[in-house]
C-alpha cells in the first residue's frame, strides 16, 4: 500500500513538472541553430573565370553576374556561390565535395563530358542513390547524384 502511494505521489510530480516544460518548438523567441548555420554560398576557386563559366553554362545551364574580371556570381545552381579566379585557395579533389543533385543522372553525365568535364569516378550507387564524380576545367572535383531507380 505504501509502495503504491509512494509511486502514485512520483508519477503525479512528474506528470506537474513536465506539463509546465514547454518544447523547443513553441518557444518563439529562442531560434534553433539550424536556422541560423544553413549553408548558404559555396565559392569555388579557378584557374580561367572565362573557361570555368562557360563549363558550368555548358553543363549546368548556370548564368553568372560578374563582379570585375577575376569574380563572377553563379545563378540558377540552387544555392547561392560564386566562381574566384584570385583566391589564395586552390581548386581541390581533396578538400569538401560540392555534391549536386540531378534526376536523369546519365544526361547530366553526358554534358559534363560534352563540356569537357573529366569524369574521375563513373556512375556508382550507394544506399538511396547513384551518383558519379568529376573535375571542372579547373580541378575542382565535384558529384551528382540521383535517387535510386
Amino acid at each position: 500500500m505504501i509502495r503504491r502511494l509512494i509511486l502514485a505521489v512520483a508519477l503525479l510530480s512528474f506528470t506537474a513538472c513536465t506539463q509546465n516544460v514547454e518544447k523547443e518548438e513553441d518557444m518563439p523567441d529562442t531560434p534553433k541553430i539550424t536556422d541560423t548555420t544553413k549553408i548558404n554560398y559555396i565559392e569555388l576557386p579557378v584557374t580561367d573565370i572565362a573557361a570555368s563559366k562557360a563549363f558550368y553554362t555548358s553543363a549546368f545551364g548556370w548564368s553568372y553576374v560578374d563582379y570585375g574580371p577575376t569574380y563572377a556570381a553563379i545563378q540558377g545552381a540552387g544555392i547561392d556561390g560564386g566562381l574566384d579566379a584570385e583566391s589564395d585557395r586552390k581548386p581541390s579533389t581533396s578538400g569538401a565535395l560540392v555534391v549536386l543533385y540531378a534526376k536523369d543522372l546519365e544526361a547530366v553525365l553526358t554534358a559534363v563530358e560534352d563540356a569537357d568535364g573529366m569524369i574521375t569516378v563513373p556512375i556508382f550507387t550507394f544506399p538511396g542513390g547513384r551518383r558519379f564524380h568529376f573535375n571542372d576545367p579547373s580541378g575542382n572535383e565535384l558529384a551528382v547524384w540521383s535517387e535510386a531507380e
